[in-house]
């Protein structure tokens, strides 16, 4: 009595092979995620210097011909919204736009000014943002950031 030995093929895949596929697209997976994440940030952090910087040639226009700088939104093409005397607050879900501008009325001695501030949102992933934080600018252009990076890694110069 001869044995006979069937000589089929293997077809599928071990259990080793399966696994070592799972990890290789899960390492991609996570890579994606990651420089994606990245991506988003940085375009955020696009959208709230553009943001700010659109309100300072605002406030540069009002300015030039008023002489002097905006304490409502409402005199440099925003929508009004809550003001207070020298602080007005408006934004998007990200980010929140501050523009303080001293009342030189009330407070002898302060020439024509402002600041205006980009400040994440708390509770969205912009938060987080360790690196650059808010960014501001003021009525000679100087720019600065509260995070960990440089102003010009931040701002981009």
């Amino acid at each position: 009595m001869s044995t006979q030995t069937s000589k089929h093929a293997s077809s599928g895949f071990t259990l080793i092979e399966l696994m070592v596929t799972v990890a290789i697209v899960t390492i991609l997976a996570t890579i994606a995620v990651t420089s994606y994440t990245s991506q988003v940030q940085k375009s955020r952090r696009t959208e709230a210097k553009s943001a700010l910087l659109d309100l300072a040639g605002r406030e540069e226009r009002l300015f030039s011909t008023t002489n002097t700088y905006s304490q409502d939104e409402a005199f440099l093409g925003y929508a009004t919204v809550s003001t207070q005397m020298t602080n007005m607050t408006f934004g998007n879900r990200y980010y929140t736009l501050t523009a303080v501008v001293p009342d030189a009325v009330n407070q002898p001695g302060v020439a024509n000014s402002y600041l205006l501030t980009a400040t994440p949102v708390a509770g969205n992933s912009q938060a987080g943002d360790t690196t650059c934080g808010s960014f501001s600018v003021n009525q000679l252009g100087v720019q600065r950031v509260s995070g960990t990076g440089t102003v010009a890694a931040c701002w981009g110069d």
